[in-house]
């Protein structure tokens, strides 16, 4: 009698058990594979790029992007400069795009500064984008930061559509291009 209470008492403790942290073989279960990715989606275009002629790893590569308004000023433009980060084994943030705008170039100017050293000039970054995995911006893992309107430190922003726009039209019309005329 004795040994069977007992025995009674250890296996709802194993069930309970059980029930609390979940079976063994629901963690062993094989993980979901990631859904397929559109093989002209721009980042992973981008993904290919850098993993196939950069060894998956890039830093530091500035680029000119589009003149944008001035919101302070209108009427007025600033010259966007973009630096891209990309190491394919960071688990979160493969790639990092940080922008700086500055007062439109001269043409003399743009002759005698490089996109890096336009970049530096600038010294606060305006923007952030951090990807994670290819695919379009907004997903799990991606992740957008802002400057506070009075110029102060970057902040967690919203993915609206006009920073997914903003994303994918740095990707197709500036980085790719850049990357792939200096990858040949």
């Amino acid at each position: 009698m004795r040994n069977s209470a007992r025995f009674l008492a250890i296996l709802s403790g194993a069930v309970a058990a059980l029930l609390v942290w979940g079976s063994p073989a629901g963690r062993l279960a094989a993980k979901e594979k990631a859904s397929q990715v559109d093989t002209n989606d721009p980042t992973y275009r981008l993904y290919s790029l850098l993993d196939s002629k950069y060894n998956g790893k890039l830093d530091d590569f500035c680029v000119l992007a589009a003149l944008v308004p001035d919101p302070k000023n209108p009427g007025q433009s600033l010259q966007r400069v973009l630096r891209i980060d990309y190491n394919k084994d960071r688990g979160f943030g493969k790639l990092d795009i940080y922008v700086r705008t500055v007062a439109p170039l001269t043409p003399a100017q743009l002759k005698a500064y490089t996109a890096k050293q336009t970049y530096d000039f600038a010294e606060t970054d305006t923007a952030k984008f951090i990807k994670t995995d290819a695919g379009p911006f907004g997903k799990p893992g991606d992740v957008y930061l802002e400057a506070t309107p009075d110029g102060g430190a970057l902040g967690a922003a919203s993915i609206t559509p006009d920073v997914q726009t903003r994303y994918e039209h740095d990707l197709t019309e500036f980085i790719l291009p850049a990357l792939e005329k200096k990858g040949t």
